[in-house]
C-alpha cells in the first residue's frame, strides 16, 4: 500500500510541475481549446466596483448566460435589477422602467464593447493581438492574463483588463477592469456550469 501511495504522489507531483511550467503559447492554446469546446455556460457573479473619487465600493450580484458564439445574457438581481442581452447583432437593455433595443452594427463603440465582453467571458481575447498587448503570468492556483489596449478607442475606456483563469478548466474565473480614470470593476464568476441546455427565451430580444 505504501508503495502505491508513493507512486501516486510521484504522479501528482509530475502533473503539478507540468501545469506550472506551461509557457504562454501553451496556455493560450489551452484557453482557446476550452473556449471552442464551450457551447454554453451559465453562472452566478459578484461585481465589485471601486470608485476612485468616492473611495467606496459598490457590490452587485447576478447571473450570466452564454451560448456560442453570439448570445450573452448579463442579469443583475441584487441590489437592483438590470438586464443586458446580446443576441447576434441586437442588444436589449432592460430595467424596471423601460426596454431599449440597439442594433450593434449601427454603433461602432458599442460593437467594440460587446466584442470585448464576449471574448472576455470565454477568454479567447488572448489571441486578439490587434486590440490588446497580452502578458500571462502563472501562480500555484491560477493563470493571470493582463490585456493592455492597443487601439485608441479602447484606451479611452480602459487602462487594462486582467483575466484570472482556473488552470484545471482553462476558463475565466474572475475579470478585473481598470478604467482610464482609475475606477476598478472586479467580477467574480461562481458556480460555473458548462455545456448544459439553456432555454432560448433567456436570449430573447424584443
Amino acid at each position: 500500500m505504501k508503495r502505491y501511495l508513493l507512486l501516486l504522489w510521484s504522479l501528482l507531483s509530475v502533473v503539478s510541475i507540468s501545469a506550472q511550467t506551461l509557457n504562454e503559447a501553451q496556455i493560450r492554446q489551452r484557453v482557446n481549446q476550452a473556449a471552442a469546446a464551450m457551447k454554453t455556460m451559465h453562472c452566478d457573479f459578484v461585481q465589485t466596483k471601486h470608485l476612485k473619487m468616492l473611495n467606496d465600493n459598490m457590490v452587485a450580484q447576478g447571473k450570466m448566460y452564454y451560448q456560442q458564439s453570439s448570445k450573452l445574457r448579463w442579469e443583475y438581481t441584487n441590489p437592483y435589477t438590470y438586464t443586458f442581452v446580446l443576441n447576434s447583432d441586437k442588444v436589449l437593455l432592460k430595467n424596471q422602467q423601460r426596454n431599449d433595443v440597439i442594433d450593434v452594427k449601427q454603433n461602432k463603440m458599442f460593437r467594440e464593447i460587446v466584442r470585448v465582453m464576449m471574448s472576455s467571458v470565454v477568454g479567447n481575447c488572448l489571441s486578439d493581438d490587434k486590440t490588446f498587448k497580452t502578458t500571462i503570468a502563472t501562480t500555484n492556483s491560477e493563470w493571470i492574463a493582463t490585456l493592455v489596449p492597443q487601439r485608441k478607442d479602447m484606451r479611452q475606456m480602459f487602462q487594462k483588463i486582467v483575466l484570472h483563469f482556473n488552470p484545471q478548466r482553462a476558463v475565466v474565473s474572475c475579470v478585473e477592469m481598470i478604467e482610464k480614470n482609475g475606477d476598478r470593476t472586479l467580477i467574480t464568476l461562481k458556480n460555473i456550469r458548462t455545456n448544459e441546455t439553456i432555454n432560448a427565451a433567456i436570449f430573447a430580444v424584443h
